[in-house]
């Protein structure tokens, strides 16, 4: 129920603030052309709400509403493995003008250019997935030599 909550009002707030037209994406990323700032107002509003909730809410906790235990990463390592995929991300996030929340927030609206995006997201996700069993194979078999 926590969930369905969150979701709706994930994607509510993803379509009244624009973050769901591409358009206004990528005028917040032409910084050097017609840059539209307006996102930063709406990240800035996120962060208002999220820290204070994290620091009262999430940072104390062992245990997710639901009762699973919470695996949080220790530590603040920057890798090659972060890098390039934060670098990816980022270049197919410019060149879409659309990030994952809202596609999935506009799927049924957004016609095929929307629907293009989530099956190459789903595409791209598999490689990772098939990419990174691959490495922890060639770990394991490094280790066990």
């Amino acid at each position: 129920m926590y969930a369905l909550i969150a979701g709706l009002l994930f994607g509510v707030g993803l379509a009244v603030s624009g973050m769901v037209l591409p358009e206004k994406v990528i005028g917040f990323l032409d910084i050097t052309g017609h840059w539209d700032p307006s996102l930063m107002f709406v990240m800035g509003g996120a962060l208002a709400v999220f820290i204070p909730g994290y620091f009262f809410l999430i940072k104390k906790r062992t245990v997710a509403l639901n009762g699973a235990a919470l695996n949080l990463k220790k530590g603040n390592q920057f890798d090659a493995k972060l890098i390039i995929g934060s670098a990816i991300f980022g270049i197919g996030w410019g060149l879409a003008g659309i990030c994952p929340g809202p596609s999935i927030s506009v799927m049924l609206l957004g016609g095929l250019p929307i629907l293009g995006f989530i099956i190459a997201m789903l595409v791209g996700m598999a490689i990772a997935e098939f990419v990174g069993h691959l490495t922890s194979e060639k770990k394991e078999t490094l280790v066990s030599e």
